[in-house]
């Protein structure tokens, strides 16, 4: 009998709403689950994918909502956008960081206060809102002076690369003083006669470079996002009237791992039970290389374990040492060994490809190849990342579409109708099935930003289900991994805007 004739039915489905929702990465792993997803998403066109996919959606900023306008929500979930937060050394990203767990215990100063009331939380946070927007208004001021000067110093170069080339200058003279400038170098010991010609340029520099600073020390305005999925914890929690989530689901960049450690003391101080975990996507199932940070948490007495990882983490040659070949089993050893329980191989591109194609017989069909990425790696930007068709892909990006495919081992290229990666075969290295109906601009952006909805699907049963055995979950996942494979769009639903609450199943109203 196989895990999925063993599946025990569906538990009732929870009402989960999703802030930052993007494409539909988590919603669709709910769907399959048969959960209840409704997701707040401002980019137009993140909207039109999800409107296509058949995805209830509130289109517009996080800011402008709040928890109080999704009362019959169970479930909170969510990626809030952050920039990268550096916990070595002195810089703007350890700056960042600071500010935000700043402002994390603030609040969970006034939360764990005796006697507070709503009142004063609600007014603690309203001080930090305000804060964050006049530090946003103090940066859109210095970054429209920015763009003065940048216009300055490009009417400077130009003033000056004319009066080299009217003074007789050689052409590769002026080439290496020009790039000089753009790079904010000094010039070349050969060029110190110019010092004078390009003064006005450099003085301007010396603003750009004062105004760089500024901004810096304001931080960025997605210091406020990354606090919002806290708030409306905290408002379900002690806001009259309201009930607390029963879960929540965070997700975001391994830098953010310290701002979810720091949610946790709030969340326990509200009530929860927490875990944090770095998951590595290929740990389950995904065909691609990423690490994401998680957070998990759930209302009450109920423990949350770490979510246990299903398949082989991979490892570079350069990481490790070949131990077996063929497809389907582990290919390299890992430094360390921790966890024995028997796990299944890491998937590969060529495998996941392959699977789309049996579903979505127009994919291409490709000899054996090698992806080129359009970074660099080892610190070198010239020196592009590969990744073989048997190995899984790289972090799939926004610039996906600009990977290069080339025949493996001659690096010969391609023929052009297969020498890139479709969209939909994009949202498979993701994981998204493979009739996902990405729609609007910019699609390998919103791929690129997108959860993997398999890693999604692991997290959701793990935190929602914890009552299922062992042998419950594995038939339970089983089924739902071939239902996400097999997924097809739904009706297609119109997002709704601010204050079209009426009807809606988690307003009430």
């Amino acid at each position: 009998m196989s895990h999925i004739e063993k599946a025990p039915p569906p538990p009732a489905g929870f009402r989960i709403l999703d802030l930052f929702a993007g494409p539909g990465g988590l919603d669709v792993a709910a769907d399959v689950l048969g959960h209840r997803v409704t997701g707040i998403e401002w980019d137009d066109d993140a909207c039109a994918t999800r409107e296509a996919a058949g995805m209830d959606t509130f289109h517009g900023d996080v800011r402008k909502y709040s928890a109080s306008l999704f009362p019959h929500a169970q479930v909170l979930t969510g990626g809030p956008p952050c920039q990268t937060f550096t916990v070595a050394g002195h810089g703007a990203g350890r700056r960042a960081l600071d500010d935000v767990l700043g402002y994390i215990e603030r609040l969970h100063a006034v939360v764990r206060k005796d006697g507070a009331g709503w009142a004063e939380i609600s007014r603690t946070w309203r001080e930090i809102t305000e804060e964050l927007g006049e530090k946003a208004a103090k940066a859109e001021q210095i970054k429209a002076e920015k763009r003065e000067v940048d216009a300055l110093r490009a009417v400077e170069r130009k003033v000056i690369k004319k009066s080299l080339q009217e003074g007789g200058r050689s052409q590769e003279r002026i080439d290496r003083v020009l790039k000089a400038l753009r790079a904010s170098r000094d010039l070349a010991p050969e060029d110190a006669d110019l010092h004078d010609l390009v003064a006005q340029y450099n003085s301007l520099g010396v603003v750009l470079e004062s105004l760089k600073a500024e901004l810096e020390k304001l931080g960025d305005e997605r210091t406020g996002l990354v606090l919002q999925p806290l708030w409306w914890v905290i408002e379900r929690c002690r806001c009259p009237g309201l009930k607390p989530f029963e879960a929540v689901i965070l997700e975001q960049v391994p830098a953010v791992m310290p701002v979810w450690e720091r949610y946790t003391t709030v969340l326990a101080t509200l009530g929860y039970r927490t875990r944090t975990q770095l998951m590595y996507t290929e740990a389950f199932g995904v065909p691609q290389t990423r690490k994401r940070a998680v957070l998990m948490a759930r209302f009450g007495e109920t423990d949350i374990p770490p979510v246990a990882e299903t398949h082989e983490r991979y490892r570079p040659r350069t990481l490790a040492t070949r131990t077996s070949t063929g497809e389907g089993t582990q290919l390299w050893a890992p430094e360390t060994v921790v966890d024995t329980t028997p796990k299944k191989a890491w998937v590969s591109m060529e495998t996941a490809l392959k699977k789309a194609r049996s579903i979505a017989p127009d994919l291409p069909d490709r000899p054996a190849f090698t992806v080129i990425s359009n970074y660099g790696t080892g610190g070198d930007p010239g020196a592009r990342g590969e990744r073989d068709h048997d190995a899984p892909s790289a972090t799939v990006t926004g610039k996906v579409s600009r990977n290069r495919l080339v025949h493996k081992d001659t690096k010969e290229e391609l023929p052009e109708e297969c020498a890139r990666f479709t969209f939909a075969e994009a949202g498979v290295l993701q994981t998204f099935p493979v009739a996902y109906p990405w729609s609007g601009k910019d699609q390998p952006q919103q791929i690129g930003n997108a959860v993997p909805p398999l890693l999604a699907l692991h997290v959701l049963r793990h935190v929602l289900e914890p009552e299922l055995s062992d042998e419950q979950a594995r038939a339970r996942l089983e089924q739902a991994v071939a239902d996400l494979e097999a997924w097809q769009p739904g009706e297609r639903v119109k997002a709704r805007e601010y204050g079209e609450w009426e009807g809606h199943p988690l307003t009430g109203k």
